[in-house]
């Protein structure tokens, strides 16, 4: 992991003492509402629906086991609600188109499709308590809001991964420190975020990032980005397009300087639903990119090329990104792992689903990486307890060297497992119910908090989550249904990535009431999605109660229809969409008439 220099902590404990004297100036009233707003979003505090909310920056989600503690801290001591605001909102859980909502928990945190850490709940008066607790590990919420470059996020397996051309984690570090407080780039027209990846397989969803960076080697063998820009969800999907296809790896900055430059200077600020880069890209098409270009001569040439990276530089942040030392055996890996798996049969058969669908490959044939699954019943995606946090930390220390990654998919991953101790870690995983084998499948979605937290939502995004993990819970029928990305939003902002989902399916307001959009056949770009796309709309919206049968009818035509050893994705695919639209609305009309 990255190790904070003495300036980098300095920097992180100021930014505290800086946010504390906002606050209470606030407080006191000298300090305007209007005037602390943008403060407070740029350290990573929301107002939500009914209580304030946190966001947690995890750069290219790389934690420590020490900074997890820190987080279960905040969770069981700071995200708990002033009993009248809990009240209030305990009372608008009523049923919602015949699904029963959840009961609204606190006490947690919550793991987000960027690799950011939030909580719901924490006081606003005691914000800055909470900020001196974060910063004592080097942990903040600095650009996680505000129209301004968010966190820079990465591929959770990047620097172990079989298939890397390049680690991308010391770039985004870099990346991390240029783009920090950049006086240029502090209120820009829209939020805007970079994703990087350094593998041949897009885990980090990069086409539908502002700006995705992709390493790569030229003909010559020389490292370099291939830089996208313009992609995005919201209510304009949009994938972004390839601006470059090789760049220098030390000229980055540079680059990334006209990019933003260019946007800052000719995006939208007089309407907020056409501000995001993702417009101007699309509008402008080649006249933005050969801005960049031109821009981007001027920075080389003008200005000397200020942000180029030095050998040295990029040597020294790299030395923060060593592989620990790990004692192991240096025996033959594919016998080694061929004794787990026998020993996996003799033992349990989940522990060899947990094998195969939790257990990836690590470029040391000696290490695996290990996702701990936080998706289960009566739990909504993504949120973690206290309890299972310092869990987590605990497994972190005994099998991965005190590293964890926040995963695209809300989870935690292990990076450093040694594979004679996987049966072990199994066990102990297990008992904190942290090991269920379900990742890829159905049931590991992604859901934003919806409308039971956020304001801006439209619709509840849990008690769907909830219905649909209730039904699905036989581990055979999910194995039979094979990798499938089920993604939920509360709203067209699009934080559950439903656009991406295989199935993706949108809370929206008809009439007062809630309904949800179903949508089919997105994918964010990995091999199991295929190419990044929006998914394509079945219909008029359904129904709460309707959606678990529509999902369940979509799925069944999946089942009948597709040829041997074929995914979700292929068979929709090569049978064509309508057959998947007759399904869905055929399952409404059924649940009307049951009704």
């Amino acid at each position: 992991m990255y190790q904070y220099t003495d300036f980098d902590r300095q920097f992180v404990r100021a930014r505290a003492a800086q946010y504390r004297d906002q606050l209470e100036r606030n407080l006191a009233g000298t300090l305007s509402d209007d005037e602390f707003r943008p403060l407070r979003l740029q350290n990573g505090w929301y107002v939500q629906r009914y209580a304030p909310m946190l966001r947690v920056a995890v750069p290219y989600g790389e934690i420590s086991a020490a900074q997890v503690r820190v987080l279960a801290q905040i969770a069981r001591d700071y995200d708990q609600p002033h009993q009248a605001l809990f009240d209030k909102a305990q009372a608008t859980q009523d049923k919602i188109g015949g699904i029963a909502a959840p009961a609204l928990t606190w006490g947690y945190a919550h793991f987000t499709t960027r690799q950011n850490v939030q909580f719901n709940w924490i006081p606003l008066d005691k914000s800055a308590d909470v900020m001196d607790l974060l910063a004592s590990v080097n942990l903040h919420g600095i650009q996680t809001s505000g129209n301004c470059i968010r966190n820079i996020t990465s591929d959770e397996r990047a620097g172990i991964a079989v298939d890397e051309v390049a680690d991308p984690r010391p770039f985004g570090e870099i990346m991390r420190q240029w783009s920090t407080l950049h006086p240029e780039f502090a209120f820009l027209p829209r939020k805007f975020k970079i994703a990087i990846t350094g593998a041949t397989e897009d885990r980090a969803a990069t086409a539908w990032h502002d700006v995705g960076l992709h390493l790569l080697r030229n003909a010559e063998g020389e490292l370099g980005f291939r830089v996208l820009v313009g992609g995005g969800m919201g209510r304009t999907p949009i994938t972004a397009s390839v601006i470059r296809e090789f760049l220098p790896w030390n000229q980055i900055l540079n680059y990334l300087e006209a990019v933003v430059r260019v946007y800052n200077r000719w995006g939208r600020r007089d309407n907020i639903y056409k501000a995001r880069i993702k417009i101007l890209v699309k509008a402008e098409g080649q006249r933005y990119i050969d801005e960049v270009e031109a821009e981007y001569q001027r920075i080389l040439t003008q200005d000397g090329a200020p942000h180029t990276i030095t050998d040295q530089e990029l040597a020294r942040v790299q030395a923060s990104f060593v592989p620990p030392a790990l004692e192991c055996n240096r025996s033959d890996a594919e016998q080694k792992i061929a004794r787990i798996l026998r020993a996996a049969a003799e033992d349990d058969v989940e522990f060899g689903r947990w094998l195969h669908q939790n257990v990836a490959p690590h470029k040391n044939p000696d290490l695996r990486a290990v996702t701990l699954s936080f998706k289960r019943l009566g739990q909504a995606p993504g949120d973690a307890t206290a309890d299972q946090l310092e869990q987590a930390a605990a497994l972190a220390d005994k099998f991965s060297a005190g590293e964890l990654r926040v995963t695209h998919d809300q989870n935690l991953l292990l990076p450093w497992v040694r594979c004679d101790q996987l049966p072990e870690l199994w066990r102990e995983a297990r008992k904190a119910g942290l090991a269920r084998p379900n990742i890829r499948l159905l049931t590991d979605m992604i859901a934003c908090p919806g409308g039971d937290y956020c304001a801006l939502a439209n619709a509840r995004s849990l008690p769907i989550a909830a219905a649909i993990t209730e039904r699905y819970q036989d581990l055979d029928e999910l194995n039979d249904l094979g990798e499938i990305d089920l993604h939920i939003s509360g709203c067209i902002n699009s934080c559950g990535h439903h656009h991406s989902g295989h199935i993706g399916i949108l809370g929206v307001d008809k009439d007062g009431q809630e309904w949800y959009q179903v949508t089919l056949g997105g994918a964010d770009g990995s091999e199991l999605s295929g190419h990044a796309k929006a998914g394509k709309v079945v219909g008029p919206s359904f129904a709460a109660a309707e959606v678990v049968g529509v999902v369940e009818a979509v799925l069944d035509a999946y089942v009948a229809q597709r040829a041997a050893g074929e995914t979700f994705q292929q068979t929709l695919h090569r049978v064509g969409f309508d057959t998947f639209k007759v399904a869905a609305n055929s399952a409404r009309q059924i649940t009307r008439q049951v009704a």
